[in-house]
C-alpha cells in the first residue's frame, strides 16, 4: 500500500511540474491589475462542483490579500446573483473540461448583462468552448486522473488549485501587499496576530 500511495504523490507532483510556464498568468496578473486596482472594478470567480470550490478558495484569499474578489455559484447567477457584476469586473471561470453547461451559460449571461466583460478561462482543454470564449486562458496541462476509475477530479483540482495560488502570489508581488496591510484585512485567530507583530 505505501508504494501505491508513493506513486500517487508522485504523479500528483508530475502534474504540477507540467503545468505550462507561458507567460498567460503574468497576462492575467496584468489585467486584473488594470481592471481592479485602476479602474476598480473586481474579480469574479464561478465554478461548479469541486471546480467551484477552489473557486471560492481562490475568490476569498484574493480578497484577504489586496485584490477584490467574490464567488457566484453559476446556478444561483440565474437567480440574481448575476447582480453583483459590474461593468469593470474580470470574470474567472473555471472547469476543467471547459464544457460545463453552467459556467458556459454563466459566460453568456454575464456577457447579455456587460458585452464588453473580461473573461479568464481556468481549464484542463483549451480547445473547449469556455477556452475559445476567453480573453486569457490559464492551461491546467491537463493531468490525468489518479482516480482508478479516470472520473474523480484529483490531479486536476490539484493544479487548479496550485494556478490559483500562483495567481494571488503573483498579485500580492504585483500591488506590494505588505504585512501591515494583511493585518488590516485578517484582524482575528492566529494568522491576525501573527501579522499584526
Amino acid at each position: 500500500m505505501k508504494d501505491v500511495i508513493k506513486k500517487y504523490i508522485e504523479e500528483e507532483v508530475k502534474a504540477i511540474k507540467n503545468i505550462p510556464i507561458d507567460g498567460k498568468i503574468e497576462e492575467v496578473v496584468n489585467i486584473i491589475y488594470q481592471k481592479v486596482h485602476i479602474d476598480n472594478g473586481k474579480v469574479i470567480i464561478s465554478g461548479m462542483g469541486k471546480a467551484g470550490q477552489i473557486g471560492m478558495n481562490i475568490a476569498t484569499t484574493l480578497s484577504s490579500t489586496g485584490t477584490p474578489a467574490a464567488f457566484i455559484h453559476p446556478s444561483e447567477a440565474q437567480h440574481g446573483d448575476l447582480g453583483l457584476i459590474q461593468k469593470n469586473d474580470v470574470l474567472i471561470l473555471i472547469s476543467n473540461s471547459g464544457k460545463t453547461r453552467e459556467i458556459i451559460e454563466f459566460q453568456e449571461l454575464a456577457n447579455q448583462l456587460y458585452n464588453n466583460l473580461t473573461v479568464i478561462a481556468l481549464t484542463g482543454d483549451l480547445n473547449s468552448k469556455l477556452a475559445k470564449v476567453s480573453d486569457e486562458c490559464l492551461f491546467t496541462g491537463n493531468p490525468k486522473e489518479i482516480c482508478p476509475l479516470g472520473l474523480t477530479p484529483t490531479t486536476s483540482t490539484t493544479v487548479m488549485t496550485v494556478v490559483g495560488d500562483i495567481l494571488v502570489v503573483s498579485m500580492m508581488k504585483k500591488i506590494n501587499f505588505s504585512k501591515k496591510d494583511y493585518a488590516k484585512r485578517h484582524h482575528s485567530g492566529y494568522l491576525g496576530e501573527k501579522a499584526k507583530k
